[in-house]
């Protein structure tokens, strides 16, 4: 980042893992804009040489005692009752598009006396409960806002380790958040209508009466009556005659629950890797992602732990998919705008690999502690860019993640409790209200500060493989994790001394647009894209047309021409007519990538509408997932808004009714005359209660913006910011 003054120097000799390295450490306590007290300058050097140490074994250090569950997100009576296992017995109807069955619960009872069962549920409806196989009673409770309405189950008086089955039969309706119904015509066939769902964060509740949190695992099987195919987050058992049956092994939160329903071809990418998708593209997928996947999970497993799933398989859905991608377990379900042509986004996919240890195998207690999810995915993530690709993909990985972090920062400047690593959550407020890049980015700066800190790679790698296997199935609060690692390393005095330097309370709870210390990646693959954007810039404030070509961007792959775009967004307006004359030299506009044409049209939007905003309206009626959609649509409504509203209007069906909700309430940046930025709410349509989802988080493409002109970051009325990730 650009205004911290704190530095961190690595230097590094040799191949991944293999010789040594070395890292000069510089660290500070910072008084950082927005921190609740003032934190005075306080400079440490520490140099961390290289020294004899035997890492201890991956299980010598145990975890720390298991507390008692907090998670003010779920209504469910966690700490008395602990699900071992749910069966699903389903039934689709595609006509009503409605999910009718019945959830069968294995309990076991944790405290003695413990009367009832409370389970999550959100605008089900409950036909009947059975407790041990006879009737039972029970109160659908009044709704408490977007954590739904509570389901008590009268259990009789139980003790302590009692096993109980309970079985309810219900229903889901047309306010279920989890699904997304599509007819025959939104789809890439046009023949069948599909289905597909998203459980995170609390949006399983609305799918199946359950515990819907991540700290509670359960195993599940399922039977499902569909008469058009369907997948589920679990292994494929048998298939014959409109039944389907799944199995999956593995505990997971219920969050990571999915069934996906449609025409699909399957396509082999690797002996434990595969991929589904409509018909019309399923050679395009396999192509696109075919080179990478088993490279990726063989990567993954020699850096982390073996992979315990038996296999990783993805799902392609329709292009009305709000994310970047979702880790279902043995399903990952991906957007199609990562069909690129050029296999330039498939660190999506890595991404979302990377979830099956981060995630999935190792759970955030809370959605406080999501960070624990999402900046350990995206630290391995770059971790294995560097093993695959070398160290220069790893920095750029970072730079491009720093943009948009900044922009999360920015937009969450009116609920500042929401910049922090560790959100503050108030009762009742949706976990979705703080999605952002912050638990990213701001979360993988972290456990790479902290690797620059103990002394390199050498030293943090045996660390991430005894992580892993210490918490492997369990669901971590930071607390736990923050007492391993000092654990961990108390054994390598040097290391440990540096870890009492790090200012916890800054990286965990600070506030602020900055990081607690200036983090430094290296920039071998940003040089060229920066320098090409200086002269742009350069030019326009020159007013000159400068001596560029086609050439400027050869050898080039799309992930620079969006560092290039990023930065050249990051400085003064573009005028029209140079955007006219970028799109002329580099062919920016018919960009098949669409990360490039999202960037461009960003850039082209800035001052006027005219040719530019009517392609841009064009291109955003196709594309549903929210990183593309929303902000086309905050770029259009800032030049023409009736063309905003007319498009919106016109495809509103398409779009997710998460998306959809999103873009109807927009808040578009207001430049006053003294610079200074104020908010204005512009809505198109009408404004439901607006709805949030994830995975825009996950990929895309930013870089640090030096001399960034005020007001330049949009936000939605929640805050957000999408990723330039995910994924995301």
């Amino acid at each position: 980042m650009e205004h911290s003054t704190t530095h961190l120097h690595p230097t590094a000799a040799g191949s991944f893992l293999s010789t040594k390295w070395m890292h000069w450490v510089r660290c500070a306590r910072l008084c950082l804009p927005g921190l609740r007290a003032f934190r005075p300058l306080r400079t440490l050097c520490t140099s961390i040489p290289r020294m004899n140490w035997t890492p201890p074994a991956p299980t010598a250090v145990p975890a720390p005692p298991i507390p008692p569950i907090r998670d003010i997100h779920s209504c469910a009576n966690v700490n008395d009752i602990k699900p071992l296992h749910l069966h699903l017995d389903w039934s689709i109807d595609w006509d009503a598009k409605c999910i009718r069955g019945t959830v069968t619960h294995e309990l076991e009872v944790q405290k003695d006396g413990t009367a009832h069962a409370t389970f999550d549920t959100s605008y089900l409806d409950i036909r009947e409960v059975q407790v041990d196989g006879a009737r039972a009673a029970y109160q659908l409770e009044a709704r408490r806002g977007p954590l739904g309405e509570p389901l008590r189950i009268h259990l009789g008086e139980r003790m302590a380790g009692d096993r109980v089955k309970v079985a309810i039969d219900y229903a889901t309706t047309p306010k279920c958040t989890a699904l997304g119904w599509l007819s025959a015509s939104q789809t890439r066939a046009e023949k069948t209508p599909f289905l597909y769902s998203q459980c995170q964060a609390i949006h399983g509740r609305s799918l199946v009466p359950c515990i819907d949190t991540p700290s509670r695992k359960v195993t599940y099987t399922a039977r499902v009556n569909s008469s058009i195919p369907v997948l589920m987050s679990a292994l494929r058992r048998s298939s014959a005659s409109d039944v389907y049956e799944f199995d999956q092994p593995v505990a997971i939160p219920t969050y990571l629950i999915a069934i996906v329903g449609g025409l699909l071809e399957f396509r082999a990418l690797g002996p434990r890797t595969g991929v589904w998708a409509e018909p019309p593209d399923a050679d395009a997928v396999q192509w696109e992602f075919e080179r990478d996947a088993e490279p990726f999970l063989t990567a993954a497993e020699q850096v982390v732990s073996p992979y315990v799933w038996t296999r990783y398989d993805s799902v392609v859905l329709p292009p009305s998919f709000p994310y970047g991608g979702m880790e279902n377990a043995n399903l990952t379900t991906l957007t199609p705008s990562l069909v690129c042509g050029d296999r330039s986004a498939t660190d999506v996919l890595l991404h979302e690999l990377c979830h099956s240890w981060s995630g999935n195998l190792i759970s955030c207690m809370n959605w406080e502690s999501f960070w624990l999810n999402e900046g350990w995915t995206v630290y391995l993530e770059r971790l294995l860019l560097e093993k695959l690709y070398g160290p220069a993909h790893r920095g750029f990985s970072y730079i491009i993640g720093a943009k948009a972090l900044r922009d999360s920062l920015e937009g969450f400047q009116d609920t500042p409790r929401f910049q922090r690593l560790v959100p503050e959550f108030r009762d009742g407020e949706d976990p979705d209200d703080a999605f952002s890049s912050i638990p990213y980015d701001k979360g993988a700066n972290f456990l790479l500060y902290l690797e620059r800190v103990v002394g390199g790679l050498d030293v943090f790698a045996p660390y991430i493989q005894a992580y892993f296997t210490t918490f492997q199935g369990r669901s971590i609060s930071t607390e736990e994790w923050k007492a391993h690692l000092l654990a961990y390393f108390a054994t390598h005095p040097t290391a440990s001394q540096a870890l009492q330097t790090v200012d916890w309370d800054a990286w965990l709870h600070g506030e602020g647009l900055e990081l607690p210390v200036r983090m430094e990646y290296d920039q071998t693959l940003a040089a060229e894209a920066f320098a090409l954007a200086a002269r742009w810039i350069k030019a326009i404030g020159d007013g000159v047309d400068g001596a560029f070509a086609a050439s400027d961007m050869q050898g080039w792959n799309a992930n620079q021409v969006v560092v290039f775009l990023e930065r050249l967004h990051a400085g003064p307006r573009v005028p029209q007519s140079y955007a006219a004359r970028l799109d002329e030299i580099y062919s920016l506009s018919t960009a098949q990538n669409p990360e490039v044409r999202l960037r461009f049209y960003e850039v082209a939007l800035e001052e006027q509408g005219g040719r530019y905003a009517e392609e841009a309206a064009a291109w955003v009626a196709s594309q549903g997932r929210m990183k593309y959609c929303r902000t086309i649509f905050k770029a259009l409504y800032r030049v023409e808004p009736a063309l905003a509203q007319r498009t919106f209007l016109e495809n509103e069906s398409f779009y997710h009714p998460i998306a959809a909700a999103m873009i109807r309430k927009v808040r578009i940046p207001v430049h006053t005359n003294d610079h200074r930025t104020s908010a204005c709410s512009l809505t198109i349509g009408h404004a439901p209660p607006p709805r949030c989802g994830r995975r825009d988080w996950e990929h895309g493409h930013g870089q640090v913006a030096a001399g960034r002109r005020p007001g330049a970051a949009c936000s939605t009325a929640l805050g957000h910011a999408c990723r330039g990730h995910f994924g995301g």
